[in-house]
């Protein structure tokens, strides 16, 4: 039997592929809204859907619900300047999530949050940082 022969129930359930994907967003910040660092509840797009934004890694970022209805379809930048919470350490985040760089983004979201306990695990292996983001679409 080849692998490609094998049949998954992500085949048979692609919600589940969803809500896998959509978990694993809010595993990287530890649960935290991007913006404002309360706990998330939404997944909310960097570039909205509107103005052509994919439901992709790179443009898909934890927030909770505040946030994420007070930008509705807002560009993400534009709209954290405005805000009284605003932090340079997570907007320098964002932009990295938004490159692509998920490693640089949650090292600055830490120092964001310099009192946050849980940390994302990231694995050791021969004395480099290794974590496979194999996931880029929903």
């Amino acid at each position: 039997m080849h692998s490609r022969d094998a049949v998954f129930l992500e085949d048979f359930c692609p919600k589940l592929r969803v809500r896998r994907w959509r978990q694993s967003l809010h595993n990287f910040t530890n649960k935290n809204c991007i913006y404002c660092g309360k706990p998330s509840e939404s997944i909310d797009h960097i570039l909205p859907m509107s103005k052509g934004g994919l439901s992709i890694t790179k443009n898909c970022v934890p927030a909770c619900l505040a946030c994420n209805g007070d930008k509705s379809n807002a560009e993400a930048f534009h709209w954290y300047r405005k805000q009284t919470f605003y932090d340079p350490r997570r907007a320098m985040a964002l932009r990295a999530w938004m490159n692509g760089d998920l490693r640089l983004a949650i090292r600055l979201l830490e120092w964001a949050n310099p009192d946050s306990e849980a940390k994302p695990s990231i694995k050791q292996s021969n004395g480099k940082d290794d974590q496979e983001w194999g996931f880029q679409a929903a």
